[in-house]
């Protein structure tokens, strides 16, 4: 379908409301303004508001928010609270053993506990202040290059008013070209853009495989009457059961404002177990004794998924290629020991803007004088703190003693181990074949066994995840071929996509009359995780953009 698109042009487009990006427009105004440069910057965001698709733990090491809004206290930034102690527990089935020792990179005292939705949505109003024109709603759908397929000009935006078979309907939009000097992608963990850029221009040509967290978080209200007292820390993280100790994950429990607890659980998408379903291992988790006292008799007001990458600094792309940079959660800018990267991802962006400033100064764009960015990332505080974590992820994928042999020796020598580069798969290739005996697709939990209310259900979460799609559009969740699915995929592992993705998109139904399986999807219900993408074993499923502005509503994640 041949469309004439508006095309318009920036100095630089950052893709992506998320703080790296938001960090680093707003770091490239200030610098911009000392300078006397007169910019046109534009950050584009596929949720409806900045802060709608922003999820993470989130505990906030305020270094660089110091660097960049030094009185942000002043300017209201929105901490829920700070943390007085860190506490760590290892979970048996039924009981709790709290470790003594914390690790020195999972030392939080007083640093803030935040919704990053909100934190996110204060940044965002601080970009625009400055001068940054930001545009929510607005998906990006392909990277645009130019005639050389090297060097980058921006992006398109997805077309709007499409019907369930891709045709135009009468409230057609078609999507924009937004062409800049330099594009900045800050997409999150396993950005699509990112990935073709990846596939285009093999940016991550000897590194090691990209490893990822899938994690469930939600923010429970408390009664007034029966507040939890944290006993000594409102920090507080777990590991063991239910995942036991050969199965990378653990939760978290933080202290919010009004009487309000976040808490969330994460599991390594290396996890080996066909069956597992990780929205049951979070039930599990939220159903342990130690956990439910502090939840006791408490409601679910808000939940969300998403992917986390974490295989740290030897799966950092590079940085910069011609017309564009990576930041945050695109680029592993993620502390994996510490479980917190928004500091890390917000120095990311900040870095990048010096490297574009320096660029605008030179009048030059390509890759070598972009790659500023890289040197100065090299030689900062965000690039130690993620090369004592270099390892981390490759040793938690680990069984038995040797792991915590690994872990130990890791410690004592600051990331290195026995070996640097410590060998790992790709996530999608770690899944074993079911038993011959399982028969079924197993969904769990049942319904019944939840009340709805504390404990609720996937499509609870989602109506609670405010996520919205229009439902006749395409389907933004392409399974490349379906009889793959309910085939050769259900025979080997009964169709783990029933099971690990957070929000029932994936549905397997049986012909009462020909027993033949069928594959249902609810894309409707997709809460933008990723997990799907990255997990599947048959690489059969992309993930791309819906229509902008659709999907989940954050406001207190």
């Amino acid at each position: 379908m041949n469309i004439d698109r508006e095309k318009i042009d920036f100095d630089v487009l950052f893709v992506g409301g998320g703080p790296a990006n938001l960090a680093g427009a707003i770091r490239l105004m200030q610098l911009a303004g000392k300078k006397n440069m007169n910019l046109e910057v534009a950050l584009i965001e596929k949720g409806a508001e900045i802060g709608s698709h922003a999820l993470s733990g989130a505990i906030l090491n305020p270094v660089a928010l110091k660097e960049l809004i030094p009185d942000f206290l002043e300017k209201q930034c929105p901490m829920e609270e700070t943390v007085r102690e860190d506490e760590f527990y290892f979970l048996t089935d039924k009981k709790q053993y709290r470790i003594p020792i914390i690790p020195r990179y999972m030392h939080n005292k007083g640093f803030y506990i935040i919704s990053l939705s909100r934190f996110t949505k204060w940044l965002g109003n601080i970009a625009e202040d400055l001068g940054v024109n930001i545009f929510s709603g607005f998906a990006g759908k392909e990277v645009l290059y130019a005639e050389d397929q090297k060097t980058i000009l921006g992006i398109r935006t997805g077309d709007k008013g499409l019907g369930k078979d891709g045709q135009p309907k009468s409230n057609f939009e078609p999507g924009i070209d937004l062409l800049a000097k330099v594009t900045v992608f800050g997409e999150g963990a396993r950005g699509n853009l990112m990935w073709d850029v990846a596939q285009r221009l093999d940016i991550f040509s000897g590194k090691m495989p990209q490893m990822f967290e899938a994690g469930i978080k939600e923010v429970i209200q408390l009664p007034e009457n029966n507040f939890f007292t944290f006993s000594r820390g409102n920090d507080i993280h777990t590991f063991g059961y239910p995942l036991g100790l050969n199965t990378q994950g653990g939760g978290f429990i933080y202290e919010m404002k009004d009487n309000k607890v976040t808490l969330g659980f994460l599991v390594g998408l290396c996890y080996e177990d066909s069956m597992l379903d990780i929205y049951n291992e979070f039930i599990k988790f939220k159903r342990h004794p130690f956990v439910a006292d502090i939840i006791k008799d408490g409601k679910v007001i808000e939940q969300g998924a998403r992917t986390v990458a974490t295989g740290s600094y030897f799966t950092i792309p590079e940085l910069a290629v011609d017309g564009a940079v990576f930041v945050g959660g695109s680029a592993s800018m993620q502390n994996t020991p510490g479980l917190k990267g928004v500091h890390l991802s917000m120095k990311s962006g900040m870095l990048a803007a010096e490297a574009i400033v320096n660029a605008f100064e030179k009048s030059s764009f390509t890759r070598q004088t972009l790659g500023l960015y890289h040197d100065l990332f090299e030689n900062s505080w965000a690039k130690n703190e993620i090369f004592e974590g270099r390892n981390f992820a490759q040793t938690l994928a680990k069984k038995g003693l040797a792991k915590f042999i690994h872990l130990g020796v890791q410690y004592i020598t600051k990331g290195r181990g026995f070996c640097e580069k410590m060998p790992i798969e790709q996530d999608h290739k770690a899944l074993q074949p079911v038993k011959e005996d399982v028969d079924d697709v197993i969904t769990t939990p049942e319904k019944k066994n939840l009340d709805g209310v504390l404990y609720v259900d996937k499509l609870t979460g989602v109506y609670l995840s405010k996520t919205m799609h229009r439902e006749d559009q395409p389907s933004h969740i392409i399974v490349h071929e379906q009889n793959l699915c309910v085939n050769e995929c259900f025979k080997t592992y009964r169709c783990p996509c029933t099971r690990f993705c957070p929000g029932d998109v994936y549905e397997i139904e049986i012909d009462q009359k020909t027993s033949q399986r069928r594959l249902i999807l609810n894309p409707s219900n997709c809460l933008h995780c990723k997990t799907c993408e990255i997990k599947d074993p048959y690489q059969n499923i992309t993930w791309t953009c819906p229509e902008g502005g659709e999907g989940p509503g954050y406001t207190v994640l």
